[in-house]
């Protein structure tokens, strides 16, 4: 019996309270709110925190590779790497083989921001109420949710 076929036999949820949806939407919303205060002091919103997150683990790496890192897509991380730049965190150079690639290097500033994050991070895992061990947990599930439907709609396209 397939997921599907499960699925049919209980009464699917109909309002936004009890869609898996809604509840990650507004997850989200919420843990973008208790970001705010932390970054902005920093002169940070939540977008340009994530790409320099990324570009952490490792810069030197094209646009593109930034936004499968991120789950990005371009037209959507370039005006916060634009912004980035502005700020004085990164810098955007055109590839010498290929002008139509632009890689993305963090300046000292950049890197400086990164001593920051794990108290961001302590502070934001105290909000949330949960302990590490299920917020593990549920980055794994939740990872593994957005694969799956990453790969099916990709089938299905």
């Amino acid at each position: 019996m397939s997921s599907s076929d499960d699925a049919s036999d209980l009464e699917l949820p109909s309002r936004a309270e009890v869609l898996i949806c809604f509840a990650l939407y507004s997850a989200n919303h919420a843990m973008n709110r208790s970001y705010q205060p932390h970054l902005s002091v920093l002169g940070l919103t939540y977008p340009q925190y994530i790409a320099l997150v990324g570009l952490w683990e490792g810069d030197g790496i094209t646009v593109g590779q930034l936004c499968k890192r991120l789950f990005a897509e371009t037209s959507t991380l370039t005006p916060v790497l634009k912004r980035l730049e502005k700020l004085g965190h990164v810098e955007r150079r055109r590839g010498r083989q290929d002008e139509r690639q632009v890689f993305l290097y963090l300046t000292p500033s950049g890197r400086a921001l990164e001593k920051e994050a794990p108290n961001i991070t302590d502070c934001i895992i105290a909000d949330t109420g949960v302990q590490l061990d299920k917020l593990s947990d549920l980055v794994v599930a939740i990872g593994a949710m957005r694969d799956s439907l990453l790969k099916n709609r990709n089938s299905r396209e």
